[in-house]
């Protein structure tokens, strides 16, 4: 009974010993605040960093209060971590997810808000600046930039980007385009989907209460997976201010997780280019569609040339049949009636019979 209770005990003591380390590094960010289960827009089990908090009787969450502090910088995160390739798994499966939050920048020239992936060093490394992310820990982020900074590449001060490991954005779009103003203090609501299978990731943008793009404002490929491994990754959107007194304030936020194998994956978010991100494997299909169809066509040659075949020698045969038989025919009688002659002849008889007395 010693031995086995030993493992049993050593495995809850690291469960007890990783779930105290997950609090202190939690408690150890500065502001830190547990969300309570009866927020409405939100998911549950969020987690408030820096000078984020709940505000409208917790129908919103202001991220940035520059009244208070200056520069400003908040941060709303998902407690549960999730992992893009689970180590459980074999084969692994990678992780897809879909999110979608509604929010409003107030008219300042602040950094804007942005949807952040995090490792769990970030929580040690929560910057004043940048959207709270920090050069010394990696970070994947979708920024919703309204500062203008040339150094960093910027198109504009109004601009979406894609953030990998810097805020020098690997790539941009310029939400003028679509007739929006970031920091117009309008709400507006993002759709965010990122597809594990097409490595596709797609942002989408519109004013708040209408309905969902069909094109995306943004495209881009990148494998989360191979960027994150099996490592435990936060998820969370966060705003900074700059120098500036620009508030962010998030109205609702869901976030989901899908993890089906890679024969039943769902198509990308924009339907219209599913063939585009299949092309190569469509390809290949018309390769053998077109081998296919040579041999069916072949068998079906052959099939016809051997059924005309037969019929040639079947006619053939009947035809050499019929003139091996041999068919009689009589004769037409020549002798004509005039031939015959009638003749009497006499005969005479003698009756040398002995008549016999009864």
């Amino acid at each position: 009974m010693v031995i086995l209770s030993i493992p049993i005990f050593n495995f809850s003591l690291n469960r007890l010993i990783s779930s105290i380390m997950f609090l202190v590094v939690l408690f150890s960010a500065p502001h830190f605040s547990l969300s309570l289960s009866n927020k409405p827009y939100f998911d549950p089990n969020l987690v408030l960093i820096g000078d984020a908090k709940f505000t409208n009787n917790s129908f919103s969450i202001q991220l940035t209060d520059p009244k208070n502090s200056s520069p400003s910088s908040g941060f709303v995160i998902q407690k549960k971590p999730i992992k893009f390739l689970s180590s459980n798994s074999r084969p692994k499966r990678p992780l897809s997810f879909s999110t979608e939050f509604s929010f409003s920048i107030s008219p300042h020239n602040g950094d804007g808000m942005a949807f952040l992936l995090v490792s769990r060093k970030f929580m040690r490394k929560f910057s004043k600046e940048s959207f709270g992310v920090s050069k010394e820990s990696p970070f994947f982020a979708v920024e919703y930039d309204t500062f203008f900074d040339e150094n960093l590449g910027d198109v504009n001060s109004n601009h979406v980007g894609i953030d990998v490991g810097s805020l020098l954005s690997v790539k941009t779009s310029n939400v003028s385009s679509i007739n929006l103003v970031l920091n117009s203090g309008a709400k507006l609501h993002s759709w965010i989907d990122y597809d594990s299978s097409s490595k596709r990731l797609e942002v989408r943008l519109t004013k708040s209460g209408l309905s969902r793009p069909y094109n995306p404002l943004l495209v881009y490929r990148i494998d989360l997976g191979d960027m994150w491994r099996s490592g435990e990754v936060f998820v969370g959107l966060g705003s900074s201010s700059g120098n500036s007194m620009q508030t962010s304030n998030v109205y609702s936020w869901k976030f989901k997780t899908r993890s089906v194998p890679k024969w039943l994956h769902s198509q990308p978010a924009d339907p219209r280019v599913f063939s585009d991100v299949r092309s190569e494997e469509k390809g290949e299909n018309k390769r053998w569609v077109c081998v296919l169809g040579f041999l069916s066509g072949l068998i079906m040659m052959i099939g016809c040339g051997a059924l005309i075949a037969i019929v040639i020698v079947f006619m053939w045969a009947i035809y050499e049949n019929s003139r091996e038989t041999v068919v009689t025919i009589p004769a037409k009688c020549t002798v004509q009636p005039g031939d015959f002659k009638y003749q009497k002849i006499d005969v005479v008889i003698n009756d040398n019979s002995v008549d016999v007395k009864h």
